[in-house]
């Protein structure tokens, strides 16, 4: 028999077995991941729906007291290390610090502080951007190193080699930096990054597209603290930034892919099926379904896993995450990568959600069609027989972008749908949009050929498609590069299209940030570029005119942008050889004026008679009074 006195050990030792056992179950708790990590007061919508991650984390009841912010409910999932809590902010709350507390059987086993932040005034009605900008799309790991003290963090994977056109260059944030006096003063007024979020891949991961932290400014680039003052620093002079944002998918190497919030958090991955690219099943009335939900549904390739956009937890992670970075680093607008690939109804959802809490924003669609009638489909305005609503001010202009270089290559007077009768025809296409001039047209991208190129390294060709870009009815963006004469093969190939800026790097030998080095073609190009751009930014006939465009004749084509405050007339010689035109063609829009001022070279035209043009040029005047 047990004396009385082992019996009070034992039963003193198995107390303290259970509150180890607690005590360790305790420690167990911990919150791997909170996002959005901050929010701010005074949002239009008043709800906050926070992820937290952490191991167990769905065996705690959450709680929080703070003046205005309310927890309205918990919503678990079929991973018990995830937790939603949907929050409410009332107008009145003040910022501050909150603390989030969990419980466990009455007990709080689990603290969170969490921050709610002032707005920016006026941060909700900021400006976007529009056809008084000119857009500068920059591949920021190919640009300039600043910092060479970031190019290899061994954690990340994808080490530097800049011999490799697939790797790490080691371009980032202070790269640009460095240069926001080049850029400002090539007359462009907006920086396009491709994306700046961390992307811990194995290997080609330099581009950005495969984001494995969403909030999270990658190390190789810089921090996010880095990021919001390079914005600050560019705003200083005149130029605003676009973020490139990825909703269709993620990297593999993203910490959800070790974790997954819930089953239904991505499309089907296994057994692998890829997306047929087929763009028009989107809204095809003849489409069968099984093609549409293979286009949205599929993955680009096994590295990049396909969100589940019609998961509402997933959906409102997305819309927040772009807002936070709206208002996170100041920026003027979103563009959208992959756009068309995301569930529609989610599309309609989020860009309504962004639109409404920041209504003069811009956002900027990639739907990478030559088909007018697909990029039509999503913008906002556009009425559908399917009832669908979008609410994109914008979209990239592809077709127009495909127009033109096909326009400026095809020889003349092979019929009426051919050459700058192809350009001319084009604009047609403007009556599908509501509203053509908040389209963005380009002169090429990271995933296209270089323009030099394309037009056969035909220097007088490529004037002729940056005026085009810059003055007509469109919101300009040129590639890092093209005022460089940069090349690249005319068939797909990433990493030459996106080669390293000369003078971005120590020890370059040419560089195009002071001229040093560069032939005297390539100084004539940047000069061009800067004088027109640099024009462009007090042209108000370009910013908000009509267009009135004349029928292409003898490989010409004249067009003027005119307001109450201004006239500007462009004419395009594609001819080998001067030409003369008789501008009594022109009197309904020059009427009795009869002098011109080139923008370029600021020589003055006689407009009263006959208008000699130099042969494979674009001539651009201010028509005075």
């Amino acid at each position: 028999m047990l004396t009385m006195s082992l019996l009070k050990h034992l039963q003193r030792f198995a107390f303290a077995a259970i509150g180890l056992l607690v005590a360790l179950s305790v420690q167990a708790y911990e919150i791997e991941h909170l996002e959005p990590g901050s929010w701010w007061v005074g949002m239009k919508n008043p709800h906050l729906q926070l992820m937290v991650h952490g191991p167990r984390i769905a065996e705690l009841t959450p709680a929080l007291r703070y003046p205005g912010v309310t927890l309205k409910r918990s919503i678990k999932t079929d991973n018990p290390n995830y937790l939603f809590l949907d929050l409410e902010i009332a107008p009145s709350a003040k910022p501050g610090e909150l603390v989030l507390r969990f419980k466990r059987d009455g007990k709080i086993v689990l603290s969170q502080p969490y921050a709610l932040q002032a707005r920016r005034p006026a941060s909700a009605q900021r400006h976007g951007f529009d056809q008084r900008d000119a857009i500068y799309l920059i591949v920021p790991d190919r640009f300039a190193n600043g910092e060479p003290g970031n190019d290899q963090i061994a954690a990340l994977g994808d080490v530097l080699d800049r011999s490799n056109p697939a790797a790490r260059h080691g371009g980032d944030l202070q790269g640009i930096a460095d240069h926001l006096d080049y850029i400002a003063g090539m007359g462009f007024t907006q920086i396009w990054p491709t994306p700046l979020v961390e992307n811990r891949q194995p290997e080609y991961s330099y581009h950005g597209y495969s984001a494995t932290d969403l909030y999270r400014t990658d190390p190789r680039f810089g921090s996010n603290e880095s990021y919001r003052a390079l914005v600050v620093a560019a705003k200083a002079k005149g130029l605003g930034f676009i973020q490139d944002v990825v909703l269709n998918h993620i990297g593999s190497g993203h910490w959800w892919m070790r974790d997954l919030p819930s089953r239904d958090w991505l499309n089907p991955g296994q057994p692998y099926v890829e997306t047929n690219h087929r763009h028009t099943t989107v809204f095809d009335p003849y489409a069968s379904t099984s093609d549409r939900e293979r286009f949205v549904d599929g993955w680009f390739v096994p590295t990049m896993p396909d969100l589940n956009q019609r998961n509402p937890l997933l959906a409102t992670y997305l819309v927040q995450n772009a807002v936070w970075w709206i208002e996170y680093a100041d920026l003027s607008g979103l563009r959208v990568d992959t756009y068309p690939y995301s569930d529609k109804a989610f599309l309609s959802r989020w860009s309504h959600a962004v639109m409404s809490e920041y209504p003069r924003l811009t956002l900027v669609g990639e739907e990478m069609s030559n088909n007018p009638v697909l990029v039509s489909y999503w913008l906002r305005g556009k009425r559908h027989r399917d009832g669908y609503r979008s609410y994109m001010p914008s979209m990239m202009d592809f077709p127009l972008f495909d127009s033109l270089r096909q326009a400026l290559i095809e020889p003349e007077g092979q019929g009426y749908g051919v050459g700058l009768g192809r350009l001319y025809d084009a604009m047609i296409n403007d009556t599908l949009y509501p509203d053509p001039g908040r389209l963005v047209l380009f002169d090429g991208n990271h995933d296209t050929s270089r323009i030099y190129s394309a037009l056969g390294e035909d220097a007088g060709l490529l004037r002729m498609a940056l005026v085009f870009i810059a003055t007509t009815k469109r919101i300009p963006q040129f590639l890092y590069g093209t005022e460089l004469l940069m090349t690249s093969p005319l068939q797909r190939d990433d990493g030459a299209v996106r080669a390293d800026f000369p003078g971005g790097w120590p020890g370059d030998l040419i560089n195009g940030f002071t001229g040093a080095g560069l032939s005297a073609r390539q100084l004539e190009i940047q000069g061009f570029m800067r004088k027109l751009l640099n024009w462009r930014k007090t042209a108000s006939a370009v910013h908000d005119g009509r267009l009135i465009h004349y029928n292409p004749l003898g490989g010409s084509y004249v067009y003027f942008r005119q307001n109450a405050r201004q006239t500007v007339m462009v004419v395009m010689n594609k001819n080998t050889q001067d030409i003369e035109l008789d501008t009594a063609r022109f009197s309904e829009v020059l009427g009795s004026r009869a002098r011109g001022i080139d923008v370029i070279s600021g020589v003055s035209f006689d407009l009263s008679k006959r208008l000699k043009i130099a042969a494979r040029s674009a001539l651009v005047l201010e028509v005075l009074d």
